[in-house]
């Protein structure tokens, strides 16, 4: 149990950003903290507050980079150097414009998608052969002249039920990443939450 993993999820600090759509990877990692039982301390030597886990015979940091999201990797590169983890080792949490909202999807490697945080973790790191798992938020309904305040808003009303459930199924696909592998996780929990209209429909015929 010599070797670390790490899992980072990117987002804004401060109390004006902690329930944005943007923060969507913090909101994981603090649902992963408390599920394993640890809490943060905040480490000014990374820019970042670490949770240090022993859990199912893993080791794993948990951080949430305090530099802002697009600058996540002046605190990643210099976590993953002074513990030695391998690009193997490291899950990167980030929400998704692209993605439908309730969509989640885990890959082992790729590009940033324009993700800024992303960015910025590979511009400090030796390549981008990293997991990133994608929380998908969808995107405004009147298109990009509204994207930054959909991005840096809460989630509706009407979306709490679905963002709760996408974060739940995010937890356990990052904890089945960290003790199954990601093609597990992959195949276990890549899709959406969101059951469509017309498979809602027979569920309730079902049951009636």
């Amino acid at each position: 149990m010599d070797t670390w993993h790490l899992i980072v999820g990117l987002g804004n600090p401060g109390d004006r950003y902690s329930a944005t759509r943007h923060n969507s990877g913090f909101m994981v990692l603090d649902r992963l903290a408390e599920r394993w039982g640890d809490g943060w301390s905040d480490e000014k030597k990374f820019s970042a507050r670490i949770a240090r886990i022993d859990t199912r015979g893993r080791r794993v940091l948990l951080c949430q980079p305090q530099t802002y999201m697009n600058l996540s990797g002046e605190a990643v590169g210099p976590l993953m150097g002074y513990y030695k983890i391998a690009l193997d080792q490291l899950l990167v949490i980030v929400d998704d414009v692209n993605l439908p909202f309730g969509d989640l999807r885990l890959r082992s490697s790729g590009g940033s998608g324009g993700h800024h945080g992303l960015e910025s973790i590979e511009l400090h790191l030796t390549g981008n052969g990293f997991a990133r798992q994608r929380i998908g938020i969808g995107k405004p309904a009147h298109g990009d002249r509204e994207l930054t305040g959909h991005v840096l808003g809460a989630f509706a009303e009407t979306e709490a039920d679905v963002a709760g459930k996408l974060l739940a199924k995010a937890v356990d696909q990052a904890e089945s990443w960290l003790c199954d592998g990601t093609q597990k996780a992959m195949n276990d929990f890549n899709g959406s939450v969101v059951i469509p209209p017309e498979k809602e429909n027979e569920e309730t015929k079902e049951t009636e």
